[in-house]
């Protein structure tokens, strides 16, 4: 347990070179020990700024290595392929969101996982804090009794990277975000897959609804992908959910997230935005709990960071606490997959 593990890297891009890479670097129990993307000359750029011992275009070659963990930051298109790989290889894997593109390649991954014993998490950077953590356990002790409605909220400023220009805060970063794993709807761009999965992934990391049906609209930018997202949708124990994302913030705004959760005992309200961070359980009975969140430490307290650390620490063979695991994951891409084909067709989608 005691041994540094061996990590590599599937997809280094924007996401990968600004977060997962340096975060591998800073924890004293990881080892680094090979990349893969496409681009030799942007491997040789990886090489040498990481001092990454192995690099290829293939990204096969690097099991040779025998890694303990995998993390696949690719694009969204090919998440759910090289985390297979990864899974059937025997490693614990760490895939950006969203896990899969479609409920088919998801189920598969989960299916895999459960077959290997191996951890597939996704590191919802809001999930792998306190406050989430508690909300989850709060809910799980019944303080708010059966689940029956759900308001659920999250905006962005955004409207850059979902409509196919260069993200203005990626400026000065060593890759830029690419349009067409962003803002090209036929390879899951939009705002959906690319920022409203953080929204869902909160809710069922939080409770255990089942989605059963949704029905969605959306309001696209210039390049078709989706900008605004609203959908109902159902869930197996006869709740419903209000859903809705906007890439439309202001570009000095921070990001929001509104969760609200109403139950047969009182309803939970947990509020991120700085300056209003609260996680609030009102009760009919009055006895009502109020959970510390210290000021900017809602979406202020977002952290690629432990997410990784935990990810780490399992491949050590440590005990930690999942909150990206594969079934939300799955319940994230389910609901997904659903809004994009209601808001197509126009018509409420059985989730698969």
């Amino acid at each position: 347990m005691s041994k540094k593990s061996k990590i590599i890297v599937v997809g280094a891009g924007w996401w990968a070179c600004e977060f997962h890479l340096p975060h591998i670097l800073a924890n004293p129990n990881a080892e680094l020990v090979g990349v893969s993307r496409i681009g030799p000359t942007e491997l040789q750029q990886i090489q040498k700024h990481f001092e990454t011992p192995f690099v290829s275009e293939d990204h096969t070659e690097l099991y040779a290595l025998n890694p303990d963990g995998v993390i696949v930051a690719s694009p969204h298109v090919f998440h759910a392929e090289h985390a297979k790989y990864a899974l059937e290889k025997g490693c614990h894997v760490l895939v950006e969101k969203p896990m899969a593109t479609s409920t088919e390649d998801a189920e598969a991954l989960c299916s895999i996982a459960r077959k290997t014993g191996k951890t597939l998490m996704t590191p919802y950077g809001l999930n792998h804090t306190h406050y989430m953590e508690s909300a989850a356990d709060q809910v799980a002790m019944g303080s708010i009794g059966k689940i029956q409605h759900v308001a659920l909220h999250m905006s962005s400023a955004l409207m850059d990277l979902f409509g196919g220009e260069p993200m203005a805060e990626t400026e000065k970063h060593m890759y830029r975000p690419h349009s067409s794993t962003w803002a090209d709807p036929n390879r899951a761009g939009g705002y959906g897959w690319g920022q409203l999965s953080h929204a869902l992934a909160a809710l069922f990391f939080v409770t255990s609804l089942e989605p059963v049906s949704v029905f969605a609209r959306t309001v696209n930018s210039k390049t078709g992908a989706d900008y605004y997202d609203s959908a109902i949708i159902s869930f197996g124990n006869g709740a419903s959910a209000v859903l809705s994302g906007a890439a439309g913030l202001p570009k000095h705004c921070p990001p929001q997230l509104d969760l609200k959760i109403y139950g047969s005992e009182g309803m939970m309200l947990l509020d991120v935005e700085p300056e209003r961070e609260r996680l609030q359980i009102r009760r009919f009975d009055k006895k009502d709990i109020f959970v510390q969140i210290e000021k900017n430490g809602g979406f202020g307290s977002y952290s690629t960071q432990e997410s990784m650390n935990r990810f780490i620490d399992i491949c050590r063979g440590k005990s930690r606490r999942n909150c990206g695991n594969h079934e939300v994951g799955l319940k994230t891409v389910q609901v997904l997959e659903a809004l994009y084909k209601s808001a197509k067709s126009e018509e409420t989608i059985i989730c698969n």
